[in-house]
């Protein structure tokens, strides 16, 4: 991967690679899973819920090796327990073949996934004899002749616990990794004449990604499921190609998702709401009936019937409650809107607190920085913030009180008044005439 973020760490559509592998498993309802984390396994434990069990492979001796651990931690089996073997590093792996495995038939010592590649280089080859399966040669270890086999093990198995538990003790690491490979334990279970079978896949969906091209094509396939997920719910995407939604994001049928949309993490949209063109979201919720444009949204909330943009920025701790409208080029940070209260031009807002039907004018800024600690601003209801005013905090401003444009205030402001902080205006007539006739005089003199 060329990175120092363990593989499975890597995020495709808001899930880690490990996490879409423990997702296809949820619906076979296993009894108990368990990961087992060998390199970086701090980093990738923290990508993980805290509901799953992890086992840890100090020294990393192989498959096989790893495959005991996650055994050991499972605790006491039963002989005719169902073990279910798979890899971290393949999102594309779906739950149907998952279930499949799981419903092992009692005859059967193990299932393992095979598929035909076009070119099967890397991947351990299947071994036949007469159709059955008699072994699994991993691609260092084949003979010029096996390498010339399409039919690959995708490393992912259904073993009898008794049977598997048989075959790890027989393995060893007398191969050229000097690793203990669990698909020796098929050698040794068809050496035992045990009943092989195997399951095929699609090639694509036990591709395991090993650098940032793969995992780009496999973000691709992810978020078009998720899209297409999507829109079969009822939801209206313009251009499913050029939308990108977390798989962990939910959108209510009805609402519209326009292209260049990025929705991440636990991001909620409510029905009816038009998002879109070029927004960002980040753990943010977005009510029913609101218009969300090319706009940036981190961990706010906008309320119903909402507007929001062109190009607002809603920093952390921003609430906008019902009927609020902020507009171009404003930006807020820890602060609330009140019902029906507006900003639509060039504004700051931090830490403020704004009042229902309050209008904010164009230029506003809360001062709220002292270079040492923030305060915070109070705005009461229906009140009136003229254009170009500097309300330096800690203020409070009543209900119904209005500002004059350009005023710079300092101290509170009483409901129902008026607020004006401006020098007395001079003209000076003749100013301009004698600037330019100075002006010209000093370029002939340097001339």
């Amino acid at each position: 991967m060329m990175s120092d973020l363990p593989k499975v760490a890597h995020t495709a559509v808001g899930r880690p690679l490990v996490g879409w592998v423990i997702k296809a498993v949820a619906p076979a309802a296993p009894d108990s899973m368990v990961v087992v984390l060998g390199h970086g396994a701090e980093v990738v434990r923290a990508h993980l819920d805290p509901a799953v069990r992890v086992a840890i492979q100090e020294e990393q001796l192989g498959t096989g090796h790893a495959t005991q651990i996650g055994l050991d931690s499972l605790g006491p089996l039963e002989d005719d327990d169902t073990v279910v073997v798979l890899y971290g590093d393949m999102p594309l792996i779906s739950s149907d073949l998952v279930e499949r495995l799981a419903k092992r038939p009692d005859s059967t010592s193990a299932l393992l996934v095979t598929s035909i590649f076009d070119d099967p280089s890397g991947y351990g080859r299947v071994i036949r004899d007469e159709g059955d399966v008699v072994g699994v040669v991993e691609d260092r270890d084949c003979t010029p002749d096996q390498l010339e086999i399409n039919e690959i093990n995708a490393g992912v198995y259904s073993f009898r616990a008794a049977d598997l538990k048989r075959g790890l003790a027989g393995i060893d690491r007398d191969n050229a990794q000097g690793e203990l490979y669990l698909t020796d334990v098929i050698g040794i279970l068809a050496r035992e004449d045990a009943k092989l079978e195997a399951v095929n896949a699609a090639p694509h969906e036990v591709i395991g990604i090993n650098s940032q091209d793969q995992l780009a094509d496999a973000r691709k396939q992810l978020q078009m499921k998720t899209n297409v997920d999507l829109m079969k719910s009822g939801v209206k995407l313009i251009d499913p190609e050029r939308t990108y939604i977390d798989d962990s994001v939910v959108v209510e049928p009805g609402a519209t998702i326009y292209p260049g949309t990025h929705l991440e993490g636990e991001t909620f949209v409510g029905a009816g709401s038009r998002i879109g063109p070029d927004v960002f979201a980040i753990d943010s919720k977005i009510g029913k009936d609101s218009i969300v444009w090319y706009s940036v949204l981190r961990y706010a909330e906008v309320g119903n019937e909402c507007e929001v943009g062109p190009y607002a920025s809603l920093r952390r701790g921003t609430v906008l409650q019902d009927g609020s409208k902020l507009g171009t080029f404003v930006e807020t940070k820890n602060a609330t809107l009140g019902e029906g209260a507006k900003a639509n031009h060039l504004t700051y807002l931090g830490d403020a607190t704004i009042g229902r039907g309050t209008n904010i004018g164009a230029g506003t800024i809360t001062c709220n920085y002292d270079g040492y600690e923030k305060h915070p601003t109070v705005i009461g209801e229906d009140a009136f913030i003229g254009s170009d005013t500097m309300l330096v905090a800690p203020i409070t401003i009543g209900d119904r009180a209005i500002t004059g444009a350009g005023s710079a205030l300092t101290k509170d402001v009483e409901a129902d008044a008026l607020a004006v902080e401006r020098n007395e205006q001079k003209n000076i007539s003749g100013y301009a005439r004698r600037r330019a006739e100075r002006q010209a005089a000093k370029k002939s003199e340097e001339s």
